[in-house]
Order: C-alpha cells, then sequence, then structure tokens
C-alpha cells in the first residue's frame, strides 16, 4: 500500500547515507560502479536519451507511448518520481515490481560496499543492470540533471540524442548563466549520433548547434527541420518526409503539440532499429497521441478527496511545473482554455525554497484571481506559505497563505462564493512535483 514503509525504502534510506557531503559533477564514481557490475550499460538495446530543463518528461512519455503503440517493448527511466520510486524504472511496459527493485538496489550497494556515490548515481546503476537483464526493443533514458555529468550520460553511441527547451533550473548546480546551462545539456551529444533540439532561445540554440557540429551529429531542429502545430482542432506535424494529420494529443496545452513534434521527429530520425525496422510508424504515432499518460502535468482530476472538498462544478488541475518556463507554458493553457469556457481561476501553490517564485508566479498576473500558498507537506526544503505569500504579492498575485491544502480549499470555497453567479472556478494546484506527488497520493 502507497504511504506503508517498504523494503525498498528502507534500502533507499541506506543509499541515501552514502551520498557525499559536497557533490563534484563527475562520471568517475558511477563508471566504477558500472564496471564492477559488468558494465550493463553498453549491454542494451537501442536507446533515445533526453535532455532539457522542460518537456524532456513529456517528450520520454510520447516516444514511450508511439513505441508501445507499434508493439515494441520499451525500457524506460524517469526522474524525479512522483509517488513511488519504483516509477523511475518501467520494464518493458511495466513498473520494476518491489521484488525486483530491493533484489538490484541490494546487489548495488554489495558492489558498492560503502563509498561515497550519489544517490542518484547508484540507483542509476540498478537502473541499467534491470535494463541490461530484462529483453526489451528500445529504451527511452530521461536525463536526470544538466548533462554532461549526469548519472546517465555513459551510454556511448545512443539511437538518438534529444534537447528539450533550455532554461534556469537547478541554479544551485548548474548556475545562473544560461548558455553554460545549454552547454551542460549538449554535453549528450555524441558524435555521428543525430541530435533532435526542441524550441530553444537564441544563447542555447546557438551553444547546442555549435556542439553538434564540432562532433558531427546530423541535427533535426524544431522550426528548421521539422514543425508541429494545432490547426483546425488537429494537430499537424511536417518534416522533409512529409505532413501527418494528427489528432491533438492527450495531454493539454499548446506546449504538449511541440513535445509531441519533438518525440516524432525523435522517432523519425533515429538510427533504426535492428533488422532496420523502422521507428514512429504512423499508426502508431497517432495511436501513442491518444494514449500517452503524463501524470500531474496539467492533468486534470475527476475523484478523490480533494476533488470532492472543491466547490461544486469545479475543475481542478495539477501541475509539477516549478519554473518560469514551465509556469509560461501552463498559463498559455489555461488562457486557451479560457476561450472555450471562461471560469474564475484560483490557484493553491507550493514551492521549494531553491526555486524563482517570483518569476513562477509572474506567469499568472492578470489570468488567476487568488492564489492560496502552503507548504509542500512532509518537504524540510518547502519555501514556507508566508515566504511564498510574500512572493506572489512581489509577481503581482492578490494572495493569502493558508496551513495545509484543506485550508488552501476553504479560502477558494470562499473566494469563489464572491464570484456568485459566474461559473464554476476553474482550480490549478501547481509549483512542485513534490506537491504534485503528495495530491496525488492522498487523492487516489
Amino acid at each position: 500500500m502507497i504511504g506503508e514503509t517498504t523494503r525498498s525504502d528502507a534500502v533507499l534510506k541506506r543509499l541515501l547515507a552514502l551520498h557525499p557531503k559536497k557533490i563534484d559533477l563527475a562520471l568517475d564514481r558511477i563508471l566504477r560502479l558500472l564496471d564492477e557490475l559488468g558494465d550493463p550499460h553498453l549491454r542494451l538495446p537501442p536507446v533515445i536519451h533526453v535532455a532539457g530543463t522542460n518537456g524532456k518528461g513529456s517528450a520520454c512519455a510520447f516516444a514511450r507511448a508511439m513505441l508501445e503503440a507499434q508493439g515494441l517493448r520499451v525500457h524506460v527511466h524517469i526522474s524525479p518520481h512522483l509517488v513511488r520510486f519504483h516509477e523511475r524504472i518501467r520494464l518493458a511496459g511495466r513498473l520494476i515490481s518491489e521484488e525486483g527493485l530491493v533484489s538490484l538496489l541490494e546487489e548495488v550497494e554489495q558492489v558498492n560496499a560503502g563509498r561515497e556515490i550519489t544517490f542518484f548515481e547508484i540507483t542509476a546503476a540498478a537502473m541499467f543492470l534491470a535494463f541490461a537483464r530484462s529483453p526489451a526493443d528500445a529504451v527511452v533514458l530521461e536525463v536526470g540533471l544538466g548533462g554532461t555529468y549526469d548519472a546517465t550520460n555513459v551510454v556511448p553511441f545512443p539511437a538518438m540524442t534529444v534537447i528539450q527547451p533550455v532554461g534556469l533550473d537547478h541554479r544551485e548546480f548548474l548556475g545562473d548563466d544560461l548558455a553554460g546551462i545549454a552547454a551542460e545539456k549538449a554535453g549528450i551529444i555524441k558524435k555521428g549520433v543525430p541530435v533532435v533540439i526542441g524550441p530553444q532561445v537564441e544563447i542555447a540554440r546557438e551553444v547546442i548547434l555549435r556542439r553538434a557540429d564540432q562532433l558531427g551529429a546530423p541535427v533535426f531542429e524544431f522550426g528548421q527541420d521539422f514543425a508541429s502545430r494545432q490547426e483546425h482542432g488537429r494537430m499537424v506535424y511536417e518534416d522533409q518526409n512529409g505532413l501527418l494529420d494528427l489528432p491533438l494529443p492527450k495531454l493539454v496545452g499548446r506546449h504538449q503539440i511541440e513535445n509531441a513534434g519533438v518525440a516524432i521527429a525523435a522517432l523519425r530520425h533515429a538510427r533504426p532499429l535492428p533488422n532496420n525496422m523502422r521507428w514512429g510508424a504512423d499508426a502508431a504515432v497517432e495511436k501513442g497521441l491518444s494514449t500517452v499518460d503524463w501524470p500531474a502535468r496539467l492533468q486534470r482530476l475527476h475523484h478523490g478527496p480533494l476533488v470532492e472538498a472543491a466547490p461544486e462544478g469545479a475543475e481542478i488541475w495539477l501541475d509539477g511545473g516549478h519554473n518560469p518556463h514551465g509556469a509560461e507554458a501552463v498559463s498559455r493553457a489555461i488562457a486557451d482554455l479560457e476561450e472555450h469556457g471562461e471560469r474564475p481561476l484560483y490557484m493553491i501553490c507550493a514551492m521549494l525554497a531553491n526555486k524563482d517564485a517570483v518569476g513562477y508566479l509572474r506567469a499568472f498576473n492578470g489570468l488567476a484571481r487568488q492564489i492560496a500558498t502552503v507548504a509542500i507537506p512532509g518537504e524540510a526544503a518547502s519555501m514556507g506559505a508566508g515566504a511564498l505569500y510574500d512572493a506572489a504579492r512581489r509577481a503581482g498575485l492578490d494572495a493569502a497563505p493558508a496551513e495545509d491544502l484543506d485550508d488552501a480549499m476553504l479560502q477558494v470555497h470562499a473566494w469563489s462564493r464572491l464570484d456568485e453567479g459566474e461559473a464554476p472556478p476553474r482550480i490549478l494546484i501547481c509549483g512542485s512535483l513534490y506537491l504534485a506527488g503528495v495530491v496525488l497520493r492522498e487523492n487516489s
């Protein structure tokens, strides 16, 4: 049962204790451990490796859905998880079992023999071990942080690399220099391996293109070599191979049309599968758009205690985005929803203390009526409700701090009563994947 302590929780807690006091971004530790484990990262099915500040998880979800719609067995790595660690390792369509996860974690723990190693590195080693031992046709591999020194960046010759939009995030590790951050993301590009580049600001684009050119990596760039857009209630994808008239993605928002386009381009232009099997058959692309699942990315909640506690008829949306670029994408999607049916927008927001709260919340100025700020339950690194209230006021929003999610929903009730005569409200719960995980866990 979710919420109960499991054997894997105990092992993960032990592994967390191995974390170095100071993190030096390097690959030495994981390469040493992988060597001692028999180099499982060198025995994988063809890999699609995905980096970026925003949209990389969505691109992975689209790629997985399209490949599985083609009948292929797909291993998937994501980071972070929302509710359970098991979400990070998907083996040929199924999340890793509790028994399988415990066995792998204990094996890597024993081989590591108590030496310092980051939590992400040692769990990534377990992931590579799982992928190497389980038959599959393809691997979709999401970068954890950055690119060059990320623990996933040990696969020497992937079938495709993807770099989604680059922005400012994880500043404590990557800094405030957008060109430098782009260089870190571009570190996953490999010599001669094709790279798909999602929509970028110009400075990031130049850095990524320069790196691709240095390595002779064939480039497929959004807006130059392929494009995806909405037309007449449909999605249109276009590249040198022609045009696809497709249904709109199951995931909501214009940014998801772009993310879907990136995934299609990655499959269409990746190095061929064994036996020259083509990735991304047209029928599989269409089916994948309709079946893709990616929780907490502008996800509509339809049931559960939180929905029952909301004002009657309210729409509740959940999004885990936590930086200004992500906020802009969500605010555009909410504005698009407004065109189809106007509702007063109220927000319930929590964020980690190291995030740009003012920059994030500013994206909703003029769109949200009011915002209730809360702390992330059980998260020591959370920004306090009062501090987030101050940030909301600096961002130009009408705000009020709340004790918890229940109190925040009571605030929304009070605000919505003042809007009597209008349509039921639209409620956006947002600001952190950690908050999203709490909501999904408690609202299941």
